[in-house]
């Protein structure tokens, strides 16, 4: 089989460099907060619609499924039609599933739209990744990571607040119809500057039986990921045939692909070690980083008497200095060890997590705002140079193939830590909540004085013994949730080490100079 190699073009320069780094980050951005920009407007979509809340859920689960299924085939349909045309058709249509989206008058056509946007625009986010690294000048490859990383970690924050916006103000349908204009601009900019560089072409065959377990192993675990929590996990048989299902696919899919002579997915970049390595930290970086995401927002609405848009605003800030120093670090950033830059970022998330551990009920915006500021600084040192780590060297023609199984498993991993999150924090709170209740009887003295107090002030019986559960479960939650910032230390510690086991090299010595 003959794999395409990069055209031999000089890199771009000049406008033509702005134009294509414009191009990939409007793409990516678009691409990536569709993930996340619908979540919040389920109920609005549903109501709308006619469709209960369950049914709605289905626009979120159907996109992910599609999404991750199609995200690692991004190599292989690259070299079959070429990395610049494949990123065009996906924008391209990506934005027109859009459109049809946000018209959709029923829930089932809403749903295969989603599917067809989740399938058509994932090729996206890879070959977004592998056009800036084979278009820029290899002393800037650090640059433009930085660039993409930045954009790929900072949407996610965004879309919920998006989402919640749009739906509230105007037709949830401009949740989806924003991307109209924004995927014909990146189309007609990519055009301009990458029309005349597009990859060889190969033919490589297609496994009929690879791409059947990839959907079975694949598409079985979104939906027991996106599923498990409304059907209460391995008490539903359903959840339980799903998770069989998810190991005996992806088990059988790596056996068959390690002996097949033309495999579908290339787990050749896999004897990489700085591969592996960096796909672990970012998977793990991921489940942990989207579980904050979804708890903090939670904890401050549920427990600390937020609303939703100013929980919105008390963690916006996260974005500010990935945005200003996630370029700056892709610029100078090859100059140090990329091990010192991924510690240095999961230490600033250790130590916050070890801080937000310790939430007490009286929690005011002040305490949630300053973090989140903090924690930009680990959010541009762990996904910026943790790709560089993964990336830089790694031979052009691998490249897209790679960034499709990265990407695959920043999606599927982050999912598990949004999908998890909510049922430990639930779980664990409940467990809480029979310890502290245990505490409320006639025997306790403490007991029977805070009650005294609240009849005294007013309160019947009734009321008072209403206010003290309701406080025993706000409580319960907050310990719940400290305990989950907690198991994140102890993660981000491990992480730490894990890191140190990849080889020693400073990107600016494999970029080498033009």
């Amino acid at each position: 089989m003959n794999l395409p190699i990069p055209n031999e073009r000089p890199p771009l320069a000049g406008i033509k460099l702005i134009i294509l780094t414009v191009a990939v980050a409007m793409a990516t951005f678009m691409q990536v907060i569709d993930a996340t920009i619908a979540n919040v407007a389920v109920p609005t979509i549903a109501g709308n619609l006619g469709a209960s809340y369950s049914q709605g859920t289905w626009v979120i689960t159907t996109y992910g499924v599609a999404n991750a299924i199609a995200l690692p085939l991004s190599g292989r349909l690259g070299q079959r039609f070429g990395e610049v045309r494949l990123f065009n058709l996906s924008a391209a249509l990506f934005a027109l599933t859009s459109l049809a989206c946000g018209l959709a008058t029923n829930l089932n056509f809403l749903i295969v739209c989603r599917v067809l946007q989740g399938a058509l625009g994932a090729p996206i986010m890879p070959l977004a990744q592998t056009l800036l690294m084979n278009n820029y000048p290899r002393r800037l490859q650090m640059l433009a990571i930085g660039l993409w990383a930045t954009t790929v970690s900072v949407a996610p924050v965004i879309g919920p607040i998006m989402g919640g916006y749009i739906s509230d103000n105007y037709h949830w349908g401009w949740i989806f119809l924003i991307n109209v204009p924004i995927g014909a601009v990146v189309v007609i900019l990519s055009h301009l500057v990458l029309s005349d560089r597009e990859t060889k072409l190969s033919r490589p065959r297609w496994s009929a039986i690879s791409f059947s377990l990839l959907v079975l192993g694949v598409g079985s675990l979104q939906l027991f990921l996106d599923r498990g929590r409304e059907l209460d996990w391995f008490n539903s048989p359903q959840i339980v045939t799903l998770a069989v299902l998810a190991v005996v696919g992806i088990t059988l899919l790596l056996i068959w692909e390690s002996r097949n002579p033309e495999p579908l997915l290339d787990l050749s970049v896999f004897r990489s070690r700085n591969f592996s390595v960096g796909l672990g930290l970012i998977g793990l970086g991921m489940m942990l980083y989207l579980g904050m995401v979804v708890l903090l927002p939670l904890m401050l609405q549920r427990n600390f008497g937020f609303t939703a848009t100013w929980a919105g605003i008390a963690t916006s800030p996260v974005g500010l200095l990935p945005i200003l120093a996630g370029p700056i670090i892709g610029r100078f950033g090859s100059k140090f060890d990329q091990r010192y830059l991924i510690s240095f970022g999961f230490a600033v998330f250790l130590l916050l997590s070890l801080y937000r551990s310790n939430f007490a009920p009286q929690a005011d915006l002040w305490f949630v705002f300053g973090p989140q500021i903090v924690l930009g600084a680990g959010i541009a040192c762990f996904f910026v140079p943790i790709t560089s780590l993964s990336f830089i060297g790694m031979a052009p023609d691998k490249v897209a193939s790679a960034a499709g199984l990265f990407n695959c498993v920043r999606t599927l991993f982050g999912a598990i830590g949004a999908s998890a999150v909510t049922t430990i924090w639930e779980r664990r709170e409940a467990l809480h909540h029979a310890r502290l209740a245990g505490h409320i009887d006639p025997f306790n003295p403490q007991a029977l004085e805070t009650l005294n107090t609240l009849t005294n002030l007013g309160m019947s019986q009734e009321q008072a013994a209403g206010f003290v559960a309701r406080q025993i479960t706000n409580q319960g939650f907050i310990l719940a949730g400290a305990e989950f910032f907690k198991l994140c230390a102890i993660c981000y510690a491990f992480m730490i080490a894990l890191t140190w086991l990849a080889k020693p090299f400073r990107a600016a010595s494999i970029l080498g100079k033009d």
